[in-house]
């Protein structure tokens, strides 16, 4: 076992044309590969990178390069967004993983990981997904509960980016295959399917799409039921919008609830959803600092340190968030506020009435608690903000700032350039 583990490492790093890993690094490979094979490492536990330097009495930075040659495998995850904690699979995975990773599409480590811990459902996608996944649960001896989603080719949502249901579509499987792959799913060996998944769309406030798409689901339901299949849980999704603009409304989670109930009646199946956006948009807010205003040919420039980096969507999506001062002076400008990166997507907002503000001021994008860190990234290696919690007079730090030297850390000149 140790061999196969430590030869597929060497044949993965052959195969794409690398050196071998410097004597430190492959000396904490060896280590860790022995540590995970002795079971000092339990199927998903959490050992941080500098527990791991310490313990074998070098810098972190032989430690990353293992690590990193070992996450190509899929032997390890790092993540370093908590913490650079490392996720390591049992030594019965190893071999496993070794090999679904060569043979199989790239999804494969997720699922096999999906499977050991016992997750309670995968939502399978496509007919690709669905052989992998039964020959992963098939070689441990299980079978996969899973539910097959279903593009009711009804799509909704407050932008052509953001729907998710039509025919146009890539998620799901295709309305006129639905039928057949459900029944394939009941006769393989890995797989025990449990039902249907939907999700139609994101943003959405009329529910008139999503009525139409579970009614469809429905006359599946009762259609996979005559030939004696029976679906006990279906997954409606979620999509249900927020208001962004001061003054908008939106319906609300009890005439939401009503519809359901109204369309599901009488269905022996155990619902599920996914209100996102639903709970947190409105929970968030982007706090920024104003760098200077810029006098321009129509409108001032606003220029704000916070940039398409740090709240995605507008320069995605066209998206509106609201913009306020926080202390505002009591007047009003137009103007355009636009981040610092040098990219005419950094933008925020053009020809928008907005509250007074001038160098030095704080102001919040609102409505970001959805899509907003979770969709932030380190273009022009920026900095990611920290994330503050806050209840009344109390606040913490839940998530640290990632600063550009960390990540200018996980960087390196291969050993044939130096």
């Amino acid at each position: 076992m140790r061999g196969v583990v430590w030869l597929y490492v060497r044949s993965l790093m052959k195969s794409l044309k690398l050196e071998p890993p410097k004597s430190r690094a492959r000396l904490v490979c060896e280590r860790l590969r022995d540590a995970i094979i002795d079971g000092g490492f339990a199927l998903g536990s959490m050992i941080p990178e500098e527990t791991l330097a310490q313990s074998f009495g070098v810098s972190r930075t032989p430690v990353r390069e293992a690590l990193n040659l070992l996450q190509i495998q899929g032997l390890v995850v790092i993540r370093p967004q908590v913490g650079s904690f490392v996720f390591s699979p049992s030594v019965a995975d190893i071999e496993a993983l070794c090999r679904f990773r060569m043979i199989l599409e790239p999804r494969a480590a997720e699922l096999a990981f999906a499977v050991e811990v016992g997750i309670y459902q995968v939502n399978v996608e496509s007919e690709g997904e669905l052989e992998t996944l039964s020959k992963i649960a098939e070689q441990r001896g299980k079978r996969q509960a899973i539910v097959l989603r279903v593009n009711p080719e009804i799509g909704a949502g407050g932008h052509a980016k953001i729907t998710t249901g039509g025919a146009a579509n890539k998620f799901g499987v295709s309305w006129s295959e639905a039928e057949r792959l459900y029944i394939r799913a009941a006769n393989m060996p890995g797989i025990a399917i449990k039902g249907l998944a939907v999700h139609i769309g994101s943003q959405i406030f009329d529910f008139g799409a999503l009525e139409a798409a579970f009614r469809r689901m429905r006359g599946l339901m009762e259609k996979l039921a005559a030939q004696g299949l029976p679906t006990s849980r279906l997954d409606l999704g979620g999509g249900v919008g927020v208001p962004y603009k001061a003054g908008e409304v939106f319906p609300q989670p009890a005439e939401y609830a009503a519809m359901i109930a109204r369309v599901t009646e009488g269905w022996d199946a155990t619902l599920m959803f996914e209100p996102g956006r639903l709970i947190t948009g409105n929970t968030g807010v982007l706090l920024t600092e104003v760098v200077r205003v810029k006098q321009g040919a129509l409108h001032p420039w606003v220029v704000v340190d916070a940039a398409m980096n740090d709240l995605a969507r507008p320069a995605m999506y066209d998206a509106w968030h609201d913009f306020s001062a926080v202390a505002p002076k009591g007047e009003t400008m137009t103007a355009n506020i636009v981040g610092p990166i040098c990219e005419s997507s950094d933008t925020f907002a053009m020809a928008r009435e907005i509250d007074v503000v001038a160098r030095g001021d704080l102001a919040v994008f609102r409505t970001a608690g959805a899509y907003g860190a979770t969709m932030a990234n380190t273009y022009n290696s920026r900095p990611m903000v920290p994330e503050v919690m806050v209840d009344g007079a109390k606040w913490a730090v839940v998530a640290d700032r990632i600063e550009p030297a960390t990540i200018l850390s996980a960087e390196r000149v291969p050993e044939w350039l130096e």
